[in-house]
């Protein structure tokens, strides 16, 4: 049994979770997320708390145990607290502005790129530099992050482009001159 999933998860005031078979809703200040888990797992909620646990023994029961209760976690903490991403812009030109609620960047590019929020995403540009993706499904935030990067990885020969933040690139050496 995975030693994960025998921890019990924590219901904070605010948020109320209804679970229905193997469907999970969780409500709270921050929004909703609905999820369904595989039957191999019961779900129940004694008190505050959400306790999980393999129906059987099986290989396949024990691998989602882990799983489901961090992902029940996710979406507790999520709609009580929220997840968010920093990135941030490294090049000559690079900015950031918001566009109503979608985000617009110039990237070198001869035309400027339009990110469309998706719902229940929020986008922040703290300076034309930053970007800050909100929302309270983590998935989803790493997921609107990780689209954003992909219009312009970070390169390792002069280190432009769109970077986590805190995320080292490692520089490689360009060419060397003749002497």
């Amino acid at each position: 049994m995975s030693r994960i999933g025998k921890l019990p998860i924590a219901v904070p005031s605010g948020v109320t979770v209804t679970i229905d078979g193997s469907t999970v809703t969780v409500k709270g200040p921050k929004g909703e997320l609905s999820r369904s888990f595989q039957p191999v797992i019961s779900i129940k909620q004694e008190g505050d708390q959400i306790v999980c646990a393999p129906l059987d023994e099986t290989r396949e029961a024990n691998a989602f145990h882990g799983l489901t209760r961090t992902l029940i976690a996710n979406m507790v903490e999520g709609v009580s607290k929220g997840f968010s991403k920093k990135l941030q812009l490294v090049g000559v030109g690079y900015r950031a502005a918001l566009k109503g609620k979608n985000l617009e960047m110039q990237l070198g590019y001869s035309h400027p790129v339009l990110v469309e929020a998706p719902e229940g995403i929020t986008f922040e540009v703290p300076s034309q530099t930053e970007i800050v993706v909100t929302g309270p499904s983590k998935e989803q935030v790493g997921q609107v992050a990780a689209n954003i990067r992909k219009w312009r990885k970070p390169e390792p020969y002069k280190g432009k482009g769109i970077r986590y933040e805190g995320e080292y690139v490692r520089r490689k050496v360009g060419k060397a001159g003749k002497d």
